[in-house]
């Protein structure tokens, strides 16, 4: 089963856009677990747990365990989710990018050591960086395309006068992804959240592509807008909130808060869709 095929299954059977990104930051953690390092696995699987019947996806971002060293709190993370969520794919939000020998090695890591099923990349570099990755049959590829953060407009903004029609360097990927790149359908585009208009335009000019969108919740996108410009019948979208619903609570039922705030979220999304 590929990447996509997974996505839309989950997708289906909770009736769910909603990835839970697991972000763990030892100092929120709840008052019993508070600042402990060697908790991360235990704080996520928890949050696992509760939500695994809610969510189209999990996206683990793997800087927040190698931090720590806990590189092998990861490994246990996405093996909890094969056990307890067999047909939830999992997201690894790891925005590698660099050139053709050390890109394998990176996808080695990614989809044999972790065993995701996706990954995030930087397409900056250029298509050789991505190829690598396509190599794993029925894995997928979300590409960096317009981001959220500010900074984001110092390039993802700007028209490139070398291409026919000086496209936004995001639509140029867009377009891209969307054809010669994307040779096995293994590619999806991350859009932010806080950005719904271009939202909009990047799904016009990816009319089939999955679109991994982070930043609803904390980092103030909007839901219903996020869903009205992105979701097609036919091209699934993947909204993210993280800090939201990992820190909903603080006391022992943090769990039991996060899948509160994880259901809350999915009502939300899926009322927009209507």
């Amino acid at each position: 089963m590929t990447f996509l095929d997974l996505l839309r299954s989950a997708s289906a059977r909770h009736d769910s856009m909603l990835c839970v990104g697991l972000d763990p930051e030892p100092q929120r953690f709840p008052l019993h677990w508070r600042g402990d390092a060697a908790r991360m696995a235990d704080f996520c699987m928890a949050i696992v747990d509760a939500t695994a019947d809610r969510v189209c996806a999990f996206k683990p971002q793997i800087a927040y365990f190698a931090a720590h060293g806990a590189e092998a709190q990861l490994e246990r993370v996405i093996h909890h989710i094969r056990a307890v969520a067999p047909g939830v794919p999992v997201i690894l939000d790891a925005k590698r990018g660099d050139i053709g020998s050390t890109a394998e090695q990176y996808a080695r890591e990614a989809f044999e050591r972790y065993r995701a099923d996706a990954v995030t990349l930087s397409p900056f570099m250029g298509f050789d960086t991505v190829e690598p990755y396509l190599r794993y049959e029925g894995k997928g590829a979300f590409l960096l395309c317009r981001t959220s953060n500010p900074g984001g407009d110092d390039f993802q903004a700007q028209r490139l006068a070398d291409v026919p029609g000086q496209p936004r360097l995001f639509e140029h990927i867009a377009r891209l992804a969307q054809g010669s790149w994307n040779r096995n359908g293994q590619l999806g585009l991350v859009v932010g959240a806080t950005r719904p208009a271009e939202i909009e335009r990047v799904r016009a000019l990816a009319p089939t592509l999955p679109l991994l969108i982070p930043g609803v919740g904390a980092q103030g996108g909007d839901a219903d807008a996020t869903v009205r410009a992105g979701w097609r019948a036919d091209a699934p979208i993947v909204v993210n909130s993280s800090r939201a619903i990992l820190y909903a609570g603080s006391g022992p039922d943090f769990a039991t808060a996060a899948r509160t705030e994880a259901e809350r979220t999915r009502v939300q999304l899926n009322a927009a869709r209507g």
